[in-house]
């Protein structure tokens, strides 16, 4: 084995000179890495939570398609219950029947029979006009998206 290097022999200490820009690349370097992981983090949060609305989205699609198909069933049903033959046929399973001539009357009188004489015949007396309510036209919207104001005034509370 061939020495190359005297062992009896001293060097000098070399001593290697501190670079005093390698922490502000170092630093540098780890500001760009986590400022290019966090966009890539804000990109996934971003994306599911697109993907979570767009499910919701179908959801409430097909709800509203459910409801649609449920308004059109009962707008039916309702058509149906208030046919004029379904009501005639209604009143007669609970005993009424048509009106006779005989029991319209065109003056409109009422007997009063409440009064103190001693006669037995009853005394007809002509009808006070009643005080009535203010008659409200009720008109059905072709649906109920398109209600104006004005149109909104004149459905009843109840079915608003």
């Amino acid at each position: 084995m061939v020495r190359r290097v005297p062992s009896k022999q001293r060097n000098a200490r070399v001593t290697r000179e501190r670079d005093g820009g390698v922490l502000l690349r170092l630093a540098l370097l780890l500001l760009c890495g986590l400022t290019l992981a966090g966009g890539f983090v804000y990109a996934g949060v971003q994306h599911f939570a697109a993907l979570k609305l767009g499910y919701e989205t179908q959801n409430l699609r097909k709800i509203r398609d459910s409801l649609g198909e449920d308004q059109r069933r009962f707008l039916l049903e309702r058509e149906s219950a208030a046919s004029p033959a379904r009501l005639e046929r209604a009143a007669r399973q609970l005993g009424m029947q048509p009106m006779q001539a005989a029991q319209l009357d065109p003056l409109k009188t009422t007997i009063d029979v409440s009064s103190p004489k001693i006669s037995t015949a009853a005394t007809v007396t002509p009808a006070l006009p009643a005080k009535t309510a203010p008659v409200r036209v009720i008109r059905q919207p072709k649906t109920p998206t398109q209600l104006s104001s004005q149109q909104a005034k004149l459905i009843p509370a109840r079915r608003r």
